[in-house]
């Protein structure tokens, strides 16, 4: 098996886990809000056979650093700051990127932005347009009582329920014990902190959905028939609004990579090696 690294990058003045094996053309794997890097468990080793993979703990998540939100703002701009500077930390060149969720976005916001450093871009379930209701970001949005509930009464069990609830389709596979750790990097005061201001700062998606119209790499959406966070119909629309780009949809609910790891691979690989038989 590919041997594991692990780094700390100084990156937008915060201080950057990083996860990284293999060898070959560089992957880059961003994890979604209340993710971590542990989120591409089920796939990284795989990956890392054919590519050099490189997973970061995204700035205020699981063992990076967890800036107040008066020096690092959360934002889907602020993350795609943090992002360039990772890529110059780890002197990478042009790179597969493939982000989930709220990393989707982040992933989107970099592609358009600096086009030189993405080769080819994969979004997984991303957040793009408004999504429906959800009590997370409801109780976020609040003011004064929705800090309070998220930062105080938000508990093991309530967490374990959402991801049952809301991410996870009905049958998945998923380890409790991987729930489990999601809750102990988000429960520290600090790591509450920062998911209640990143739900703040990327409440609009305007910017990224004017993002989509200025991303140039060749891309792909994958995206989940049983999301119950953001419909598949948000994956139908983008993979049309976007220029170049294909889309997959799979047996899963929010997080493909989680629940379909094997095919998510075969997925992704087919995807990213087409660059190298000029496709």
């Amino acid at each position: 098996m590919p041997e594991l690294v692990y780094r700390d990058i100084k990156a937008s003045g915060a201080r950057l886990r990083v996860m990284e094996a293999g060898e070959g053309p560089p992957v880059v794997l961003l994890h979604s809000l209340l993710f971590q890097r542990e989120t591409w468990a089920g796939v990284f080793d795989d990956l890392a056979q054919h590519f050099r993979v490189i997973a970061p703990d995204l700035p205020g998540f699981g063992e990076s650093e967890k800036p107040n939100p008066a020096r690092f703002a959360y934002s889907f701009s602020a993350f795609s700051h943090a992002l360039a500077d990772l890529y110059a930390g780890l002197r990478l060149g042009p790179s597969h990127l493939i982000g989930h969720g709220l990393g989707g976005a982040i992933a989107i916001t970099l592609a358009a932005r600096h086009p030189e450093l993405v080769s080819r871009l994969v979004v997984v379930d991303p957040l793009c347009y408004r999504p429906p209701p959800d009590p997370l970001r409801r109780l976020a949005l609040l003011p004064v009582i929705g800090g309070f509930g998220l930062k105080q009464l938000w508990g093991r069990g309530a967490f374990r329920s959402y991801f049952h609830q809301r991410i996870f389709s009905e049958h998945h596979a998923v380890p409790e014990e991987r729930i489990d750790r999601y809750y102990d990097a988000f429960n520290p005061p600090a790591a509450r902190a920062c998911v209640l201001a990143t739900l703040r700062a990327t409440a609009d998606t305007r910017p990224i959905i004017a993002d989509t119209a200025r991303v140039s790499a060749p891309s792909l959406v994958i995206w989940g028939r049983a999301d119950k966070l953001y419909p598949c119909s948000f994956g139908q629309r983008l993979a049309r609004e976007m220029r170049n780009t294909g889309l997959e949809l799979m047996a899963s609910g929010h997080a493909p990579h989680e629940e379909q790891p094997k095919a998510f691979v075969e997925v992704v690989s087919r995807f990213c090696r087409a660059e190298r038989a000029g496709r």
